[in-house]
């Protein structure tokens, strides 16, 4: 097990050159010995290249990268004790399941009989033991994946690397592998980094979650304070499912308003507000937190999202003089269809962000 650093570290394609991209712009995270931490992000956030750096695949152009206080910077791949799972399996397809495991181990010249014992304590954590005879294309696709979590499991490394290992499974094998892999990594106890697009993967996962956005660290917390207090608009509207309601408004004298409604604002966003040389804000608010009230702001159903337990209902409400749509959370045996008229209101925690710069602005509002 280990700790891993990340130190200003970037990735700069055409380095030195007119036109250099940062792909990771001078990313700073520290990641604890035993945690699950996973990178999320859109397409060309940055994640997979920030874990292909610390794999040693992706050059570091400025900056250091650490392994328990050992700079692995200029270290090739071999030397830094680390395992990778990819995205493709990447299983020999000639070899047993057994053979595919133990493969890394018989090129290290690990003895056959010592080889044997550690696929087969990696077969038993992976429920493999039946299948280590087989060859891969008699596997399903969530046991090839196990297989290639095993060939990493084997070697006994310091840190696990997951660059989207889940991405080829269909929905209902992604939810059982994920929980599978989640509680594989605490009963391993070793560090891992985990690379994912989805943010429900990346939440349901994670000891804490590290949030890029072109190359830029966005926000790294645990997951529910990444839920309740997002750092920005960017964090605010990638995180959740759906999406957190933000709508953009004006600011009248020291009110902020939601369609109809006044926006509460605690002494700090007050603050902020009178400090800010900005009058365009955004006003933030989760589904679970609007609420049916009948002096609320009138909305128009236009789309009914049914979930069995619950129901998300796409709204078009008035908003400073235009329409705007907001989703609202409600129980599923709510009976609401597209046409129905109903009043929402604020019922929860309120986030205000400065619309040019992004940041949020005081505390959520409760």
């Amino acid at each position: 097990m280990a700790e891993v650093r990340y130190e200003k570290a970037s990735r700069i394609y055409g380095f030195g050159g007119v036109g250099a991209v940062r792909a990771v712009n001078e990313l700073d995270l520290n990641i604890a010995d035993g945690e699950l931490l996973v990178l999320v992000g859109p397409s060309g956030s940055g994640k997979s290249t920030a874990l292909r750096m610390l794999a040693g695949l992706e050059t570091v152009n400025e900056g250091s990268i650490f392994i328990d206080d050992v700079d692995v910077t200029l270290k090739p791949p071999q030397d830094r004790d680390i395992a990778m799972v990819f995205q493709n399996y990447a299983l020999y397809p000639s070899m047993t399941v057994g053979e595919n495991m133990g493969f890394a181990l018989k090129q290290a010249k690990v003895p056959k009989a010592e080889r044997r014992a550690q696929v087969e304590e990696a077969a038993r954590i992976l429920d493999l033991e039946p299948y280590l005879d087989r060859k891969p294309k008699n596997l399903s696709g969530g046991q090839r994946q196990r297989v290639a979590m095993g060939r990493a499991i084997v070697r006994s490394p310091q840190v696990f690397l997951m660059d989207e290992p889940l991405s080829n499974l269909d929905a209902k094998l992604r939810v059982q592998t994920r929980t599978e892999l989640a509680d594989l990594q605490a009963r391993l106890g070793t560090t891992m980094v985990y690379v994912t697009h989805d943010q429900v993967e990346a939440m349901t996962m994670g000891h804490r979650v590290a949030v890029l956005d072109h190359g830029e660290l966005q926000q790294v917390d645990t997951p529910r304070r990444l839920y309740s207090s997002p750092a920005n608009l960017f964090v605010a509207g990638f995180i959740g499912s759906p999406a957190m309601n933000l709508i953009e408004t004006d600011r009248t004298g020291d009110e902020l308003h939601f369609g109809s409604t006044v926006v509460p604002l605690s002494d700090d966003v007050q603050a902020d507000l009178k400090a800010s040389a900005s009058t365009r804000f955004v006003v933030g608010v989760r589904p679970e937190h609007l609420i049916q009230t009948p002096d609320g702001a009138p909305c128009g159903a236009t789309v009914v999202e049914e979930l069995g337990s619950d129901a998300f209902v796409h709204a078009s409400m008035p908003h400073n003089g235009t329409e705007a749509t907001v989703v609202v959370r409600v129980d599923g045996e709510t009976a609401i269809t597209r046409g129905d008229n109903l009043t929402i209101a604020i019922g929860g925690p309120v986030h205000i962000f400065d619309a040019e710069s992004g940041v949020r602005l005081g505390k959520p509002v409760t």
